[in-house]
């Protein structure tokens, strides 16, 4: 039997693999959604899923717990940011690729901050040297607390 990957809500985080039974019994709890897909094949009522994800975010401290690291989410950038634009401190509303993807930027942590959507237009496909921009402070990989910092651990 083959194995579906299971993404926390966001995509960016992989939690484990499960049967395709046990994938195919969380689409129809509504609990995951399908990510990826085998192109024509389904499964039921479903499409046949290489990956599904998450409709909720888990918190996964035993990713940190296991790795030593705090695993990299949207949302947790959101909190390690405090929901500051990196850029000129307003409420953030989304994420900024410090080197943008089609520069061949990659989605961690040292390469993404909270933004405003004004900044983030502002910035668009370039860097922020390109775009006459400064980051407020260096993006860094957190701990547990830069994340968590209310007990909620």
């Amino acid at each position: 039997m083959s194995e579906v990957l299971i993404y926390n809500l966001g995509g960016g985080q992989v939690l484990g693999r499960v049967s395709l039974g046990h994938a195919i019994r969380m689409l129809h709890r509504r609990v995951a959604a399908v990510r990826e897909a085998v192109e024509g094949e389904t499964f039921g009522p479903y499409q046949r899923p290489l990956s599904v994800e998450l409709v909720r975010y888990v918190h996964s401290r035993w990713v940190y717990e296991r790795t030593g690291r705090v695993p990299y989410s949207r949302a947790a950038l959101m909190r390690r940011d405090k929901f500051r634009c990196g850029y000129c401190g307003a409420p953030a509303t989304t994420m900024d690729h410090v080197v943008p993807r089609c520069q061949g930027g990659t989605t961690t942590w040292l390469n993404a901050v909270a933004a405003c959507e004004p900044c983030n237009s502002a910035k668009a496909g370039r860097t922020p040297q390109e775009a006459g921009m400064r980051l407020r402070s260096r993006p860094f990989e957190p701990v547990l607390a830069d994340v968590y910092p209310y007990g909620k651990r």
